[in-house]
């Protein structure tokens, strides 16, 4: 965690802010399990042009494990993947991840 900004202060209160407001995994809450977060990450990529230091709505709250998988998926394009942040279903069978095509309609 030694690049920009993730070693400022600015980075650390921004961080504590949002595990203090949303302390569970978002992605596990998604597959109905209660997982604690220990990661916060972008919800669009700095890479991608998101704001490095955005409000607590453009973060999530993540498990180890689900901000491994949705950075691997999502953020480095040099990999294959399926191109879903989060693998899985929630309990109606429905992928869990808002972005999935199912959720669009296809858009």
């Amino acid at each position: 965690m030694a690049q920009w900004p993730y070693n400022t202060t600015r980075w650390q209160r921004l961080r504590q802010a949002k595990l203090s407001c949303s302390p569970l995994c978002y992605a596990c809450e998604l597959r109905g399990k209660v997982i604690p977060a220990i990661a916060v990450d972008h919800v669009k990529a700095i890479k991608a042009g998101g704001d490095p230091f955005p409000s607590l709505e453009g973060l999530m709250s993540l498990c180890i494990s689900c901000h491994n998988e949705k950075t691997n998926a999502v953020d480095r394009p040099d990999r294959a993947s399926s191109g879903r942040r989060f693998k899985g279903f929630d309990s109606c069978g429905n992928p869990i991840d808002p972005a999935d095509d199912w959720h669009t309609g296809g858009a």
